[in-house]
């Protein structure tokens, strides 16, 4: 999993509240269950004026002008700004997939669907709730100044705007687990060597078992 600590990068204003996982990835992408390929088609059912299926030329399909995403100021934007209960619906672990395969490596919202939000941190994404006064400046501006940009800090747990700097709240665990880079599977070859001993040990104890 790629780590994350401190990052900074181009906003991109999603002004919509209730985003679900299906609007994030549409369900008829869901047929891969490999964790790339996914950013072509995040919000593709906004972001195309065709409806698209797996295996389709993107390059042949017609962008959607008025989308977010589709306006160069935003092309290259790696932090999302979005509304309440971002991510509701559907569990699906594609949604964080495809986010991150576009390049978003932090999102920010005043709230998270919990599923989704316990995903974000499991494939190296950052989601960060921001109270609504705190949303609101930063649509202000994102919308407003021509590559917006923040800064996120997660060791130190600050989004820092030019000279303003704003703490965040987030799990201690979740956070170490983020920095150092570590999935489920990290998480347990860290602890390889007593895996090992232990194997060895109980084979030694049952030895037909490791036929």
């Amino acid at each position: 999993m790629l780590p994350i600590n401190k990052h900074c990068g181009v906003v991109i204003p999603l002004d919509r509240a209730n985003v679900d996982t299906d609007a994030i990835i549409p369900k008829q992408f869901l047929k891969s269950i490999k964790k790339s390929g996914f950013g072509p088609n995040l919000f593709d059912e906004w972001r195309y004026l065709d409806r698209g299926e797996p295996g389709i030329n993107q390059s042949e399909r017609k962008l959607n002008p008025d989308f977010i995403l589709n306006k160069e100021n935003y092309r290259q934007g790696t932090i999302l700004l979005t509304r309440e209960n971002f991510g509701c619906g559907s569990s699906r672990e594609h949604a964080p997939w495809a986010l991150l395969d576009f390049g978003i490596r932090v999102i920010l919202a005043p709230s998270f669907a919990d599923i989704f939000y316990g995903n974000c941190f499991k494939n190296g994404i950052l989601p960060i709730q921001i109270n609504k006064e705190m949303t609101d400046l930063f649509f202000k501006k994102a919308l407003s100044e021509i590559g917006f940009k923040l800064s996120i800090d997660l060791e130190k747990q600050l989004i820092i705007d030019d000279g303003e700097r704003y703490t965040f709240k987030v799990d201690e665990f979740k956070k170490h687990c983020l920095i150092k880079g570590l999935d489920d599977i990290g998480l347990t070859l860290e602890n390889s060597k007593d895996i090992e001993v232990f194997e060895k040990r109980y084979y030694n104890q049952y030895p037909w078992l490791a036929k």
